[in-house]
């Protein structure tokens, strides 16, 4: 049997608003403890993981390329702090309605093309970055979730391509990024 690997589909910040992003994250290890969310870079998932044999990534990869290359960049503005019950707290996405047309038009590539079923690309799709998740206990989201109810983070940034990430065993990496077509001044 073939081995299969760790994959999911984002889109991420710049360099400048990662790096915001991931000072929020650092700050939360050093203050809480907690760490996974510093597994994988900032980013706003529109395929959640899923499983292929590394034999698929040249299909996967032209696939996304093709994809992403029809696709216009957007803007995206993060503002303020949220959470799903107390397993996750995120930034907020404003608009999500770009997002939501990029995640259906996606969803419906990797079915038609990569044979992704309705299982693997169903499920809820609400935009946003997480901060922290998976090893945030009840005690520290209340810890956390008390001081960044209220706390201002606000950024706007380009949305001008698409990635593919992998696991390396330990954490996410950018594997590919493939570029929206190259219309600065035009929106999704």
């Amino acid at each position: 049997m073939q081995e299969q690997s760790l994959y999911y589909i984002a889109v991420v910040p710049p360099e400048n608003e990662a790096n915001q992003v991931k000072s929020i994250k650092e700050e939360l290890k050093c203050r809480y403890g907690i760490q996974h969310a510093l597994k994988s870079p900032a980013h706003i998932t529109l395929q959640m993981p899923f499983r292929r044999s590394s034999t698929d990534e040249n299909l996967m990869i032209n696939t996304l390329k093709a994809f992403a290359a029809k696709r216009l960049s957007f803007n995206v503005s993060l503002n303020g702090f949220n959470h799903f019950s107390n397993r996750v707290i995120f930034i907020s996405v404003e608009d999500h309605q770009p997002l939501i047309t990029l995640h259906n038009v996606l969803k419906n590539t990797l079915i038609a093309s990569l044979s992704f079923t309705e299982k693997e690309t169903s499920g809820p799709f609400h935009p946003h970055v997480t901060i922290a998740h998976r090893d945030l206990t009840p005690e520290i989201f209340n810890a956390i979730w008390a001081t960044y109810k209220a706390k201002d983070f606000t950024i706007t940034f380009r949305i001008d391509s698409l990635c593919l990430l992998k696991h390396n065993g330990k954490k996410w990496d950018i594997f590919k990024s493939f570029p929206f077509k190259s219309d600065i001044k035009s929106y999704f």
